[in-house]
């Protein structure tokens, strides 16, 4: 008996870590990178006020989503057609449409991070990097792989984040100063930087990996609780250094070519900042970015696809992540789109999504008690998500022209 409840008390901790890392990852994917290079290239010490706000409405979309998802132990269209009929088949179409292009730009992220190691040409270095997603998904221990890449992928990431940002010597102060009072605020690059770390399907694949393994209901809330923290925790400190590396070379005088088809802002930055070593560095950053971020992409989106049919086996379930990411591959292939272009604007998209998921889920943290298990909500998180609905309705309201300008540039 002992040794079944220590077995389960560390697969369930098993269950948060890579939760907190899928969560993490997805965050940090090709289009975070890209999305962080162009608004601090375009605003300098000021965008810091955006990655702040953005880290704040970060950590009230995830306490609330993960504790809903996991007390109601219903996936996340299932609680939005509990909240309001015929709802979640919204939710869902808008989750995987967002999520199936920014899969696109994830595979792209990958190739031009096998560009930048290899000098490979990009759709071939895309076809090498899909068919890496999709060997881990055709894998017999296919949820285990996912875990312990969505670790390995995260910290490689994260260190080479670091790395970056000690080489350069960002104005530290004038970061510091312009987070708390921004010389300037730019709403549609708040919008898309929110979209592209916590929008669409990313505030849902944590909750989604737990409600997977088990770690649901009230006794486990205050786990899954600090889990959410802890993610975001680390998702803020990478975003912040990854702000002050940028803002470091674009301080030192270099100029970052935004314009253009064919502008790459965050390997401009890396080369900036160390040279070839630092191209190398983009380069390998970016590949572990796109092939996390489409494992997290495709885990997440296909978890979606039960809003239409609720008896989905696990064995099917891995068939669709598939076949999610060969049409994605597939279409990058034939369309060649822009990475990062493409990137910026579906950031934008899935900023444009996150208040239609939250706002169902706000509603049922206040008003539906019934589905939650018996847990008494806490006021706090429920105040706080009913400012973040307004506040994000209102930065999609004043942003959604500027978003859709960004498809001109693809």
């Amino acid at each position: 008996m002992e040794n079944n409840t220590k077995k389960f008390f560390s697969e369930r901790q098993w269950a948060i870590v890579a939760s907190i890392f899928l969560m993490a990852t997805s965050a940090m994917g090709p289009g975070f990178l890209t999305q962080t290079a162009t608004f601090t290239a375009k605003m300098g010490a000021a965008f810091g006020f955006g990655i702040l706000l953005s880290i704040i409405i970060d950590y009230v979309v995830q306490q609330n989503i993960w504790r809903v998802v996991t007390l109601t132990q219903m996936r996340a269209p299932e609680v939005a057609n509990a909240a309001l009929p015929g709802s979640g088949y919204v939710l869902a179409g808008l989750v995987i449409f967002g999520g199936f292009f920014f899969n696109i730009g994830n595979i792209a992220g990958a190739a031009l991070g096998l560009n930048a190691l290899f000098g490979l040409d990009t759709k071939w270095g895309g076809v090498i990097s899909g068919a890496i997603a999709i060997l881990i998904f055709a894998s017999k221990k296919a949820t285990v792989v996912i875990d312990k890449s969505m670790i390995l992928l995260g910290v490689v990431k994260i260190l080479l984040v670091v790395i970056v940002a000690i080489i350069v010597a960002p104005p530290v102060a004038d970061a510091f100063h312009q987070t708390i009072l921004p010389s300037h605020i730019d709403f549609a690059s708040i919008t898309t930087i929110v979209g592209g770390t916590v929008g669409g399907y990313i505030c849902y694949a944590g909750a989604h990996r737990l409600l997977d393994k088990g770690a649901v209901g009230p006794e486990h809330i205050q786990e899954v609780s600090r889990a959410a923290t802890k993610g975001i925790i680390v998702v803020g400190i990478v975003r912040y250094v990854l702000f002050l590396a940028v803002l470091g070379v674009v301080a030192s005088g270099a100029v970052i070519d935004l314009s253009g088809k064919n502008a790459n802002p965050a390997a401009q930055a890396f080369q900036y900042a160390a040279g070839m070593f630092g191209f190398k560095l983009f380069g390998l950053i970016f590949f572990a970015a796109g092939i996390s971020s489409a494992i997290g992409a495709a885990y997440t989106s296909v978890s979606f696809f039960t809003a239409f049919k609720k008896d989905i086996t696990l064995k099917q379930r891995n068939v669709c992540t598939i076949i999610f990411i060969a049409a994605a591959l597939l279409l990058f292939v034939i369309l060649g789109a822009t990475p990062a272009s493409l990137l910026i604007f579906v950031g934008g998209l899935n900023g444009l999504v996150l208040p239609v998921g939250l706002t169902l889920f706000v509603y049922v943290a206040a008003c539906r008690k019934d589905l939650l298990g018996g847990y008494d909500y806490p006021m706090w998180l429920t105040v706080l998500g009913v400012i973040t609905c307004i506040l994000t309705w209102y930065m999609g309201y004043i942003s959604f022209n500027t978003i859709f300008n960004y498809l001109k540039s693809l």
